[in-house]
């Protein structure tokens, strides 16, 4: 299935995305906000589930160029429920990308998948996903000070969520 934006494609992942997801994967700017750099072979393993996930999608512009990556994780506890997670090249950041693609995969969640109530994980320091979530009607629920261990280091974890 292939979600659109006004601006965007929101398509399945294709063995081709392969180079831009390992690329995104080991980007530090953006990675410094998610994980630790993960090695190739581990990233290998996020990218094939996400060719077999339906609730995960490339972000592609008019010309098709890759511009990040959107998706669901269904919770394993309450199938009514869903995470969301998103990252977008750098280049690529400030200009509504994230945002527009997350108002489509919220109304995709909401009428196609059944969810009720999403939720979303962000370091308190990731100012500009803080934005994309809030603009997007999600509502910080939950403080976990110093929660999440990230290259040596604990960092506050906000949750949001956003509710059908």
């Amino acid at each position: 299935m292939t979600l659109q934006t006004p601006r965007f494609t929101l398509s399945p992942f294709k063995e081709s995305d392969w180079p831009f997801f390992l690329r995104l994967r080991q980007d530090s700017s953006i990675m410094r906000f998610m994980a630790e750099i993960a090695s190739e072979g581990q990233i290998r393993t996020l990218f094939d589930n996400r060719l077999n996930d339906d609730n995960a999608f490339v972000i592609r512009d008019e010309q098709h160029s890759s511009l990040g990556d959107i998706g669901l994780r269904l919770s394993q506890h309450n199938p009514q429920e869903a995470d969301v997670g998103y990252s977008i090249v750098p280049a690529a950041q400030g200009r509504g990308i994230a945002s527009e693609a997350l108002r489509t995969l919220c109304d995709f969640a909401f009428s196609q998948r059944d969810i009720q109530a999403l939720n979303a994980w962000v370091l308190a320091q990731n100012h500009g996903s803080v934005r994309v979530l809030e603009k997007s009607g999600f509502a910080r629920v939950q403080v976990l000070e110093k929660a999440y261990l990230l290259n040596g280091e604990y960092h506050d974890d906000w949750v949001y969520r956003l509710e059908k």
